[in-house]
């Protein structure tokens, strides 16, 4: 847009866009849909059909698989979940973000979700409800089950505040989010199902988001009924630090799945 303040009316929400200091030399465009902060980054030269990676949660935080792919001509975004814990309430906004993304940026209709930690609850939880819109997933020592953390039901610490915002966010008593069947772990055969590959980093020391509440069960119960599951331990490590030094598994493995 000319002006770069611009404001226009789409589909019932308000956007507005802005030209912000770049990210990692990379363009940075800060807009909101309805009320709600949205963040999208920009290659140098888009890739063919503009696929895209969808980050979940703690913009910023270890980028190097956003740079790395930036290099390969994808776009990043985010939308603000914060407090959400992957609820209903998340879900209608990611739903906000895919629509302007696709249909009035002309956005690849599948793009890879990324999740670190409690970010693993919003990319499960949206991509069970829209199968046919994601290419791949991939989780760094991602949350699966609000039993593990922030409740702390099992051999985790969890958190006293965030459960009580992610009890919140629900609408649920303690009582009743203890028999909820919607975690990513009850996703499972509906991800096998629809084909959609699966890649994991964790560390086997994590003491937040204990590796096996969260990604070994997943993992094993995802391989056993058919998907395309890979799985990086780091072996000593605990919760963080998040990624890998060198991304290149989970660059090739998100290219596998999104361009070609």
């Amino acid at each position: 847009m000319d002006d770069p303040r611009n404001v226009v009316c789409l589909f019932d929400c308000l956007i507005m866009t802005e030209k912000t200091d770049p990210f990692g030399g990379y363009d940075r465009e800060d807009f909101q849909l309805e009320g709600i902060d949205c963040i999208l980054v920009k290659p140098k030269t888009a890739a063919a059909g503009n696929p895209w990676i969808w980050r979940a949660r703690f913009w910023g935080a270890w980028p190097v698989t956003e740079l790395a792919l930036l290099e390969k001509g994808f776009h990043v975004a985010y939308i603000d979940v914060a407090d959400l814990f992957g609820s209903p309430k998340a879900i209608t906004r990611f739903d906000l973000l895919y629509k302007y993304l696709t249909t009035e940026r002309c956005f690849s209709a599948k793009p890879a979700l990324m999740g670190f930690s409690r970010g693993g609850l919003i990319i499960y939880n949206w991509a069970a409800k829209n199968t046919d819109k994601v290419s791949c997933l991939y989780a760094d020592a991602p949350v699966l089950d609000v039993k593990s953390w922030p409740g702390g039901k099992g051999k985790g610490p969890g958190n006293p505040d965030s459960w009580g915002k992610c009890l919140q966010a629900y609408e649920m008593t303690e009582e009743l989010m203890m028999q909820w069947d919607g975690n990513p772990m009850d996703h499972i055969d509906t991800l096998v199902k629809a084909g959609i590959p699966v890649i994991h980093v964790c560390g086997d020391r994590d003491e937040p988001v204990p590796f096996d509440e969260n990604s070994e069960p997943f993992i094993k119960a995802y391989r056993q009924r058919g998907g395309v599951a890979e799985l990086i331990v780091k072996e000593g490590v605990g919760h963080h630090p998040h990624c890998l030094e060198d991304p290149a598994p989970m660059v090739e493995f998100i290219l596998k799945y999104t361009v070609g």
